[in-house]
């Protein structure tokens, strides 16, 4: 079953005095916090979503500067530090074919072609030029792999099943010894 929300950003610490916080954002476009009006929010502690409002946006350097929940002060805004922010999957961007969120990769089951299970996808990487996945082996070694589509040629979400191409695995995964 999908999330009903999406991680998009994490509140890392105030900025300046007058309430102002600043967010890694946790998507391809930073830029897209400029037309949200609203997030929920959440710790790692709680459970539920909170609404928060979000107001005077601004994005620099890979980094998103906002006031959230009307924080004037730098006091009120070193109470949201580490307040995760989540869309709605409703309010979600939409996605071109052959993209998933990565919400929705984390904890998928990986297969061969031949429908063997290999392990599950444990973590993404984002390093540049495309993603690494990070596979937990069921043997519980660890391998990495880019995702490209010569190595990853099937994702059935609603299956949340990976299919990856292991006749190249020796030339582009690294597996931990």
């Amino acid at each position: 079953m999908l999330s009903e929300y999406i991680l998009v950003g994490i509140v890392v610490k105030p900025q300046g005095i007058k309430g102002l916080v600043k967010i890694k954002p946790i998507t391809d476009d930073p830029e897209r916090f400029i037309d949200l009006d609203n997030l929920m929010g959440s710790t790692h502690e709680e459970n539920e979503q909170k609404p928060i409002q979000i107001e005077e946006v601004s994005v620099r350097e890979g980094f998103v500067y906002a006031r959230l929940n009307e924080a004037s002060t730098r006091d009120e805004a070193e109470n949201l530090r580490g307040l995760l922010l989540y869309v709605k999957r409703e309010d979600a961007i939409e996605l071109d074919d052959n993209q998933n969120f990565i919400v929705d990769l984390i904890g998928c089951q990986v297969l061969d072609s031949k429908g063997s299970e290999l392990g599950k996808l444990i973590d993404i990487l984002q390093p540049g030029a495309n993603d690494v996945y990070i596979i937990k082996l069921t043997n519980d070694k660890t391998m990495m792999l880019p995702a490209l589509k010569k190595v990853i040629p099937l994702i059935d979400i609603g299956k949340k099943q990976i299919f990856i191409n292991e006749s190249i695995l020796d030339e582009v995964a690294v597996i931990e010894d």
